[in-house]
């Protein structure tokens, strides 16, 4: 499960230098359209009192994502890691400018799914990449790296979209995209070995065609335009038992296919199922944090920039936490970063679940009490994306990295379209019963004097927010317990996911490997 082909180490550096930057550079797209999406809908003709039909530009970007990784991980496996680069590369310069140019939702969908598609695909391999050039007992530090890259993006990506925007709007944001992508593929073939590290074989096209399938259906099902009638929409049953159908087909093909898109012959499934599990639970909870600390901001009246930085207590303890996890990792194993994580995750969503309706005035002591749960949700979440990865690639033969590293991330990407799944059915649904219950309905001006109906009006909105405040306590709790769910898990993986004892033993290992 080592390198076998040995590497100069200053062409590793470069290499995975180049790897991280690229992953960035998708991160940064992928989180710019939090400060941006309102402007975007507006500019393709959705009306702001409808915000369920602007919920395709987020799950098509992550369906996209989701639903080609593992077909490009075994690509990556079977014709190396440096051609599938540039193919998605220019597959993301694509989707950007489609993205740019869109005068429609549907065009500005197409746009999002392609860049989910071509950008997604980014990280796994660079993940492989990683696991190719470095032994596994330093592999989790190289893994922690990547993964702040990718964490980066996300602390990044809301202010630099909020930024970049007042300067050349949010279109010139994705036309920007263009020439970095052409600058990346010119990185890339200096610096990324050309080698194919897997075996040839065959590519499993009809997997990853019912596995694209399966997760439309289902994200279909999950898209509710009118949230105040019921959780889910009139077509929601049937697409979410076929979506369920089409994926029990594509796990039984995938029992009999020669060309597994991830194949685990020879695996020990149990810990490995485990280690996913944990990523799809942390990718849940990471979904719930993006949109409901929105709903945060709104009981609070922030405004975007505001409501970017508070935000930003979260992603940059959980940017910090990836670096932290892939050196805990590499001295205790995997086992305990990834329990501990969890936990701490809980303990931050419990306590963020109990916040008052005045949350910004709350403190422990000299410390405010928003700063100090969300930057424990989020290190608790940081600490768990090194472990995950490099116990994963620790369980699979080495010209399988590309495989599994995409099956970390489709994990994790999954997570965050239940999330969404949840937030837009059970969110919405619970939000239109909470003001049926309490019988709220907004003041009309006539036969109103100006002043009594902006009193009226301040109160109505006063108590709407408390009904946000009512809906996210709630859907924080929830987290909370699947975060515990997710320790529960971690803490029973056993000793097949500790580091080796020496890495000297590593590499000589991986020379006889090469010499023979």
């Amino acid at each position: 499960m080592t390198s076998a082909n040995p590497v100069p180490a200053v062409n590793r550096r470069a290499a995975i230098w180049v790897g991280g930057t690229v992953v960035l550079l998708a991160s940064l797209d992928a989180y710019v359209i939090v400060t941006l999406l309102t402007t975007m809908v507006q500019d393709v003709h959705v009306p702001i009192n409808r915000p369920e039909r602007i919920t395709p530009v987020v799950t098509g970007f992550l369906l996209g994502y989701v639903a080609a990784m593992p077909l490009l991980g075994q690509l990556s496996d079977r014709l190396g890691r440096r051609t599938v680069l540039h193919a998605c590369l220019a597959a993301f310069a694509l989707g950007s400018a489609l993205t740019a140019w869109a005068d429609s939702l549907d065009l500005l969908v197409a746009g999002r799914v392609v860049q989910g598609i071509a950008g997604g695909a980014l990280l796994p391999i660079t993940m492989a990449l990683a696991g190719d050039l470095w032994s596994e007992r330093r592999r989790p530090l190289v893994l922690g790296a990547v993964g702040a890259a990718q964490e980066m993006g996300s602390v990044l990506g809301p202010l630099y979209g909020a930024a970049l925007a007042g300067l050349v709007g949010w279109r010139g944001i994705f036309w920007i995209n263009v020439p970095l992508a052409v600058v990346a593929m010119v990185a890339v073939h200096f610096s990324v070995p050309s080698a194919r590290p897997g075996r040839p074989g065959r590519i499993d096209g009809v997997g990853g065609v019912l596995l694209a399938l399966g997760l439309g259906l289902l994200v279909y099902g999950s898209y509710n335009p009118a949230p105040e009638e019921s959780a889910l929409p009139s077509w929601g049953v049937p697409c979410l038992v076929a979506g369920a159908v089409v994926l029990v087909a594509f796990g039984i093909w995938e029992k009999r296919s020669r060309a597994k898109l991830l194949d685990l012959t020879g695996v020990r499934k149990r810990p490995v199922f485990t280690v996913l599990a944990v990523s799809l639970l942390s990718g849940a909870a990471l979904m719930v944090t993006l949109v409901d600390v929105e709903l945060v901001n709104q009981t609070l009246g922030n405004d975007s920039t505001e409501s970017a930085l508070v935000l930003a207590r979260f992603l940059a303890a959980l940017a910090v936490a990836a670096v932290i996890g892939g050196v805990l990792a590499h001295r205790y194993g995997d086992r305990w970063p990834l329990t501990a994580g969890m936990a701490l995750a809980a303990a931050g969503y419990l306590m963020i679940s109990r916040w008052p309706f005045d949350a910004a005035a709350a403190a422990y002591g000299p410390l405010p009490r928003m700063d100090v749960d969300l930057a424990l949700a989020g290190f608790g979440l940081g600490l768990v994306i090194a472990p995950v990865s490099s116990a994963v690639l620790r369980l699979v033969p080495s010209g399988q990295h590309g495989v599994a590293s995409a099956a970390v991330v489709v994990s994790r990407m999954m997570g965050m379209l239940l999330g969404i799944a949840a937030i837009g059915g059970f969110g919405f649904h619970r939000f239109q019963s909470l003001i049926i219950e309490r019988k709220l309905e907004p003041p009309f001006p006539l036969g109103m004097k100006a002043a009594e109906f902006k009193r009226a009006l301040d109160a109505y909105q006063l108590e709407i927010n408390r009904v946000l405040h009512t809906e996210y306590r709630e859907i924080f709790l929830i987290t909370a317990a699947l975060c515990l769910l997710g320790a529960v898990l971690a803490a029973t993986l056993n000793e097949t996911v500790k580091p080796e004892i020496s890495d000297e033993s590593t590499h000589g290992a991986a020379e006889v490997s090469h010499r023979s």
